[in-house]
């Protein structure tokens, strides 16, 4: 019997049953080839998929998260480019470091805080409907896209940040020399 001999190896008891199921469906199946598969195979087949795709959103997520930080990066070297002459009347009028950089960064601030409400909604929406293909589902709590969203703000923060303190750090006179 096959409880007797293979019980010390899993695999053997596994081949020795399906061996008997092979047997037994040769003899009542008339010739119909014998199809099977392992339910942690098809486990496995199903969610490499899954794996695949989420190791490539993780890769273009990054992707864009970098070209994001460079667009952010220009438009605020931009900026500051643009206001090096307001910046540098700030500066001579008293105003801090800090009050210079948090007045550059507070527009970014606010159109981050804009497109987080305008893509909240179509996100949760796309994420509910990829979640209902699977079998055992799961709920996304909310808090899920508040941490995202503060990671996002946090991102844009340090990368128009950078390009504020080098604006405000400038010396005002050489932004003011030729006026």
């Amino acid at each position: 019997s096959c409880f007797s001999d293979c019980w010390s190896s899993p695999l053997a008891v596994a081949r020795k049953t399906g061996d008997m199921l092979s047997n037994t469906w040769d003899k009542y199946a008339g010739g119909e080839p014998l199809q099977y598969s392992f339910l942690d195979d098809d486990y496995d087949a199903a969610f490499r998929a899954e794996e695949r795709l989420g190791t490539v959103f993780t890769v273009f997520t990054i992707i864009a998260i970098f070209i994001a930080s460079l667009g952010l990066f220009g438009l605020a070297a931009f900026l500051a480019e643009q206001r090096t002459k307001e910046i540098g009347v700030r500066k001579v009028m008293g105003a801090s470091l800090w009050s210079v950089t948090s007045l550059m960064s507070k527009e970014f601030v606010k159109l981050v805080i804009i497109a987080f409400a305008l893509a909240i909604y179509p996100a949760y929406y796309f994420m509910d409907m990829w979640l209902d293909d699977f079998v055992n589902r799961i709920d996304v709590p909310i808090w899920v896209f508040f941490v995202s969203g503060l990671a996002a703000l946090l991102i844009a923060w340090l990368t128009v940040s950078y390009q504020s303190l080098k604006a405000a750090r400038v010396n005002p006179v050489n932004s003011l020399r030729y006026e």
